[in-house]
């Protein structure tokens, strides 16, 4: 007698409603699309297949399948080590800035006049995920920037590798390592948004905590130097002073460029993150402060934007 499969969700949670992954991974279909996924794929105890997310090769193996089948991506390679993020937060996050920019009347999902959408992606990394889906889901055209060129060269390859990519990515080297907009947003060049994900630990060590205790709540409980959750570098999960200090520099800085772009943004992980946040942007006078919870799973995180 077959065994009977386990309740479970049927979406998750949350997501945009433009968001094209509210369903669970097709992981049948992902892997004709990109057969390497298959090596991955195993059963879990709702006898349903899945993929260890544990496993940066295996997450990375799912990026992949997922830009091929949804956003015709065809060469997506990722060294080892480097973040590869989860893509339905990742472009949850473009949906709903995107919604900002619907509201302010700068885009016009019905008006093509209105799509074309100048962002620069702070800190976008190896991966560059931001401006790879911005571009195929909106058509927007970006400018990524990172202090770390091996980065920038991983991202630059995979750009060079994928025609779709060449004409909507500029990648620029941010060449002083406690600026955000300062050497690469050039005179008389005007955007409408910008985007960060920054690095919201505060230090190595904390980076680590964090892994372990989601390996933990999955009852891994053998497991005690985990591989980071999704990889990353260094410089991808953590700075001195995490994210607070990290988005409230950005912050300061921004208003000296408020006459360069329409709307900054930058997630947000911790709701605590928050006060500091808002004292800061009072202290600039943004004129206008938004913050977006986004749900992704047991996960909620959210996103603040300011405009001067």
């Amino acid at each position: 007698m077959a065994k009977k499969k386990k309740s479970k969700p049927k979406t998750k949670a949350e997501l945009h409603p433009r968001n094209l992954h509210h369903d669970r991974y097709d992981l049948k279909l992902l892997s004709k699309t990109y057969p390497a996924l298959s090596e991955f794929v195993f059963e879990n105890k709702y006898n349903d297949e899945t993929i260890n997310f544990f496993h940066p090769k295996a997450v990375t193996s799912l990026n992949q399948a997922l830009l091929k089948h949804y956003y015709q991506i065809d060469n997506y390679k990722l060294p080892d080590r480097f973040l590869s993020p989860p893509i339905p937060g990742r472009v949850d996050y473009l949906h709903h800035v995107a919604d900002l920019l619907i509201a302010s009347k700068r885009m016009d999902l019905n008006d093509p006049a209105k799509q074309k959408i100048k962002c620069i992606d702070i800190g976008t990394g190896a991966n560059c995920i931001y401006p790879i889906l911005g571009s195929r889901v909106y058509n927007w055209s970006f400018v990524g920037t990172d202090i770390d060129k091996k980065s920038l060269a991983v991202a630059q390859e995979i750009i060079d590798a994928n025609d779709l990519l060449q004409s909507k990515i500029e990648l620029r080297v941010q060449e002083h390592s406690q600026s955000f907009f300062k050497g690469v947003i050039k005179q008389n060049e005007k955007y409408d948004l910008t985007i960060c994900n920054p690095p919201f630990h505060e230090s190595a060590e904390e980076a680590k905590k964090a892994s372990l205790r989601k390996l933990r709540n999955l009852k891994q409980q053998d497991i005690t130097e985990p591989e980071l959750n999704f990889s990353g570098t260094e410089k991808e999960l953590w700075c001195i002073g995490g994210e607070i200090k990290f988005v409230t520099d950005m912050i300061r800085e921004s208003k000296e460029f408020a006459s360069y772009c329409h709307y900054f943004t930058s997630l947000v992980s911790k709701k605590t993150s928050l006060p500091s946040i808002y004292k800061v942007l009072e202290k600039v006078k943004a004129k206008s402060v938004k913050t977006i919870d986004m749900g992704q799973g047991n996960k909620i995180s959210r996103i603040i934007a300011w405009s001067f």
